[in-house]
């Protein structure tokens, strides 16, 4: 083993017999002849294949992630969410079934300890309430309660409850201190409840104090069952931005519904995540509105890469760059943008991850918008058309855009800001999403 160099150093000057030299040097010779003759054992027991038997069990756990959030923040101080004493139950939608569930919890972005007193998964029924019967608790490490160190995520322990595909799933937060949501995903497009005082994480329902429309802490839940998983990675296009509230309306996830209404329950069994965050970019973060998370190229590797299952990722970013850009920075746009997106795919095929990329959507009437702008954005929709570098491109401004008026969208997919689609926009993304391809690409 070569030493590094920092390592080296001179020896102090001492004066020795002849013999001392002599007797260090047998004593180096007899310490090489022990090595070597350990050599063959020690090739012998590395060239051993370990037997299947006896390989980790938890190897064979296949895990995939059913739903997950981008965790952003933290929020200003004026406006960051506080608890007290209280239990939060939040609503996901799985987009895939398993017979046992874990849950990730995240204090990432928190500047001190998060104290969870007690965690519950369940079904729910309507509102805040659960499918009498079907909460279960959830320990992390063995225990009931976990404190989650600033800068941190927490895993559960896995818990046998069988949950079906396109289930609204319960997760409760006793929190018995007090808690400052500055690690949360802002937009849930889906109501969320705190109960007044009191450890209510096992309870059927609860009394309620306030609903809220953010996921604070929780950012993903996994199944079992060894399925495959898409992430989508994006902005407020991505989040659901323009969608019916409480419906899941996101172009995600009409992606999960088609791919099992098409595929069929068997090879439409793939799960599907959404990182979107409203306002994000791919190559800054804004500092004065980290609610909009880091830039992709900051978060790939915890928000795709280290998500189970994940073995292809939608990109669907760079139009926050563009409108958010001017002067020098926009001149440079289209190259920085590239470089960016080869970044994306060098990274998720150096973990045999497909990628999976789409063109920028259109915007003429948006409030940012400008000619110069529009310029940049039609510039890399020509570089992602010719380039042929993503494993597949997603023609969403084609999808979206008015016959009559290419560079608007079209009156029928507007939510009416002249960017973000609505419902029908959405299903229109996802129904553009070459199946075949993407499954091959997930083998």
């Amino acid at each position: 083993m070569s030493i590094p160099a920092f390592r080296t150093s001179y020896p102090s000057l001492s004066i020795s017999h002849p013999d001392d030299a002599a007797r260090r040097g047998a004593a180096a010779l007899q310490s090489r002849r022990r090595f070597l003759l350990g050599l063959p054992a020690l090739a012998g027991a590395l060239a051993l294949a370990p037997d299947a038997d006896a390989a980790p069990a938890w190897r064979a756990d296949g895990w995939c992630a059913t739903w997950g959030c981008a965790p952003a923040g933290p929020p200003p101080s004026a406006s960051t969410m506080s608890f007290g004493g209280q239990t939060l139950r939040m609503i996901v939608r799985t987009s895939i079934g398993g017979n046992r569930v874990r849950v990730r919890l995240s204090n990432e972005m928190g500047s001190a300890p998060l104290l969870i007193g007690a965690a519950q998964v369940g079904l729910r029924s309507s509102g805040q309430a659960v499918v009498a019967g079907s909460n279960h608790p959830l320990s992390f490490g063995g225990r009931t309660a976990v404190t989650i160190q600033p800068g941190s995520p927490a895993l559960s322990d896995p818990v046998f409850f069988q949950v079906a595909p396109f289930s609204d799933l319960a997760i409760s937060l006793y929190l018995p201190g007090s808690a400052m949501a500055t690690t949360i995903h802002r937009d849930a497009w889906q109501a969320n409840y705190v109960s007044t005082s009191g450890n209510f994480a096992a309870n059927t329902s609860f009394t309620l104090s306030r609903s809220i429309a953010s996921w604070p802490f929780l950012s993903e839940v996994d199944v079992d069952g060894g399925a495959p998983c898409v992430v989508a990675i994006g902005d407020s296009i991505t989040d659901g931005q323009g969608s019916t509230g409480n419906q899941n309306r996101r172009w995600p996830d009409y992606l999960a519904r088609r791919l099992q209404a098409e595929l069929g329950a068997t090879a439409g069994r793939i799960g599907v995540v959404n990182r979107g965050i409203a306002g994000n970019r791919l190559l800054l973060d804004d500092p004065s509105a980290l609610l909009a998370g880091r830039d992709v190229l900051e978060r790939f590797d915890r928000d795709v890469l280290a998500t189970p299952g994940v073995r292809a990722v939608i990109v669907a970013i760079g139009v926050n760059d563009i409108v958010y850009a001017s002067g020098t920075a926009l001149s440079v746009m289209r190259d920085d943008l590239i470089a960016g997106y080869r970044q994306l795919i060098a990274r998720a095929h150096a973990r045999g991850i497909a990628v999976l990329g789409a063109t920028l959507p259109p915007m003429e009437g948006f409030v940012y918008y400008t000619a110069a702008r529009e310029s940049v954005r039609q510039q890399v929709n020509g570089w992602l058309r010719s380039a042929d570098e993503f494993d597949t491109l997603i023609d969403w401004d084609r999808v979206l855009r008015d016959p009559a008026a290419p560079t608007r969208i079209n009156p029928g997919y507007n939510s009416k800001d002249w960017l973000h689609p609505n419902d029908a926009g959405y299903q229109a993304l996802a129904a553009a999403v070459p199946l075949n391809e993407l499954s091959s690409l997930l083998v």
